[in-house]
């Protein structure tokens, strides 16, 4: 809202190859209200260092390819330096509108949320005529699913790579101890609901296009096979059946 004092807010980029999109994105976000933005690049083989510098970004780079999980880790550690109040993720590949951001956030400032999602299905038709494949949608529809039951959520897409947390949400979730790839984002929305945060999410229209990020269709099954693995973890977990550090402690 006009003339409120909001909270500090960071946004991080996991960047890998965006030198297409990169620009496109940051032109987006609504400057006024962010602190400062972290591009970390994972090894990027395209001019993504340079156009990010060129921004005036905050810019860390990996030496080499770490994975989507590592860059994440690094984009959390380097952001909570900063003692932020609240942090964003948002992809640099255009993909998500990232205009959005005063309203994701507002949602913790409230203290409505701990994390809040950018969900890209509100209809099959929007996110079909949008660019998803079909495959991806069904296969994101049977994951949510059984994702929501087993977790006690109602989140219409736990799979979104738009994601907001505030500042107590990273210092207490264990995220060091989750996998490098791209299950990571699983493994951290499922510690955020071991831990009792607060979830929600926000409607996001979504671009698929050439330029923008993905993975393809085996990667896809991967990660399917490795977030099913993830809920098998947590039921174990916490039926004290065995005992995972993706949870830290038991409590």
């Amino acid at each position: 809202m006009q003339g409120e004092k909001r909270g500090k807010i960071i946004i991080v980029m996991p960047a890998y190859n965006a030198e297409e999109t990169l620009e496109k994105t940051y032109n987006d976000i609504p400057l006024e209200i962010v602190d400062e933005i972290i591009l970390v690049d994972d090894a990027s083989s395209d001019q993504t260092v340079e156009i990010a510098k060129k921004l005036g970004l905050t810019v860390i780079v990996h030496t080499e390819n770490k994975g989507y999980g590592a860059n994440q880790k690094t984009c959390y550690d380097e952001a909570l330096k900063r003692n932020p109040d609240i942090v964003v993720m948002i992809h640099p590949d255009y993909q998500y509108d990232s205009r959005l951001i005063p309203y994701i956030t507002g949602f913790l400032e409230k203290g409505i949320c701990d994390v809040i999602l950018g969900s890209r299905i509100r209809t099959r038709k929007e996110v079909l005529e949008c660019g998803m494949p079909t495959y991806k949608y069904i296969s994101n529809r049977i994951l949510t699913f059984i994702e929501n039951i087993v977790l006690g959520q109602n989140i219409s897409d736990f799979h979104s790579g738009y994601r907001a947390y505030t500042r107590r949400v990273l210092e207490t979730i264990p995220y060091h101890t989750n996998s490098d790839g791209f299950v990571f984002d699983t493994e951290f929305l499922t510690q955020a609901i071991y831990f009792g945060f607060k979830i929600g999410d926000v409607p996001v229209p979504v671009r698929y296009f050439d330029e923008a990020s993905s993975i393809n269709f085996s990667h896809s099954v991967i990660y399917g096979f490795n977030t099913l693995l993830t809920l098998l973890k947590y039921l174990l977990h916490i039926t004290g059946t065995c005992r995972f550090a993706l949870f830290g402690k038991s409590k």
